[in-house]
């Protein structure tokens, strides 16, 4: 799959992705908004289709914005380098709040979480295996983390580091939730 996001002289696919990444929405949520097949929206993204101005017009439904202000809109990203805490985006559901920090932008290669545990929060039973490397430090509460063979409970101030490609998993311990800052790298949600 030839992936055509970079070139310049693909504006729509560039400003469709910008948009759509700006208005916090899924290829695939802004496929049902228009009326349209999700593989419709990841074509005309990844550059391998140029829509008819017909077919744009029905995408663009799903903003909902006209032909005349997607083209107004500024397609070049403005860095944005700091975050509110209200501006982290959520990620999880269930008894671990993960919250992002830059959910919104394209093509980071490092992923920073905000991680909450409820009280007994864990990842699960079976254990986590991803490319890269992740590490974080435990800000309150207990963390019980294990990767590979090795087990051990982190308390505030305590960190981890380790190949994500290992088997892990993650579970708070004690009485109190656990509030973890973790990075990973590539991002892995």
């Amino acid at each position: 799959m030839v992936n055509n996001f970079d070139d310049p002289e693909n504006e729509v696919a560039i400003r469709l992705r910008r948009l759509r990444l700006a208005r916090g929405l899924s290829q695939r949520a802004l496929a049902k908004a228009a009326g349209v097949n999700n593989s419709t929206v990841s074509l005309i993204e990844s550059g391998q289709m140029n829509p008819s101005v017909g077919a744009l017009k029905r995408v663009l439904t799903g903003f909902p914005i006209g032909m005349a202000e997607f083209f107004a809109f500024d397609a070049t990203p403005n860095e944005q380098v700091f975050f509110a805490a209200e501006e982290l985006k959520e990620i999880g559901k269930g008894g671990i709040s993960y919250r992002q920090v830059g959910g919104t932008i394209p093509s980071r290669t490092l992923q920073i979480l905000h991680e909450t545990y409820k009280v007994g929060a864990s990842t699960g039973t079976v254990l986590l295996s991803h490319e890269g490397e992740e590490g974080g430090i435990v800000i309150k509460g207990r963390l019980e983390v294990i990767v590979g063979e090795q087990r051990k409970i982190l308390g505030p101030g305590d960190a981890y580091l380790f190949d994500s490609r290992m088997p892990h998993s993650f579970r708070a311990i004690g009485k109190d939730e656990c509030v973890v800052i973790s990075a990973s790298t590539p991002p892995t949600f």
